[in-house]
């Protein structure tokens, strides 16, 4: 099993960027494909990114698609969000994920972090 800890959210202007990083316990974080989610106010929750074990493999959803960023350093047990011109529409709470499924947008992985928020103003 492993933890899952977001940091990283926070209020910021749209345009600008903030990145997000995702600390898991335990000895196995390479054994674990990872994803982030987003659920806003009202809505459902929604793929955002995943990225593979080795970190070679990464897909985006198309909202967020040449835009955000993820990667993973399996040495220090991180995987990190970079998000650039963030847009309004971008506010929410922000879920790690981890599973040793291939993640998609709908099958996700079996372990969450207690997500973190992000604000985006206009």
């Amino acid at each position: 099993q492993v933890q899952l800890v977001e940091s990283g959210g926070g209020l910021q202007q749209a345009g600008r960027s903030l990145r997000l990083s995702c600390a898991a316990s335990g000895r196995t974080f390479s054994s674990y494909n990872m994803g982030w989610f987003r659920q806003a106010p009202g809505k459902e929750r929604e793929f955002v990114a995943t990225i593979s074990r080795s970190g070679g493999s990464t897909y985006y959803a198309d909202s967020v698609k040449g835009r955000f960023a993820v990667s993973r350093d399996n040495a220090k047990n991180t995987v990190d969000l970079q998000m650039n011109s963030l847009k309004p529409e971008d506010t929410a709470v922000y879920y790690c994920n981890a599973g040793y499924v291939v993640i998609t947008a709908y099958r996700p992985g079996d372990y969450w972090g207690q997500g973190t928020q992000v604000t985006v103003s206009s």
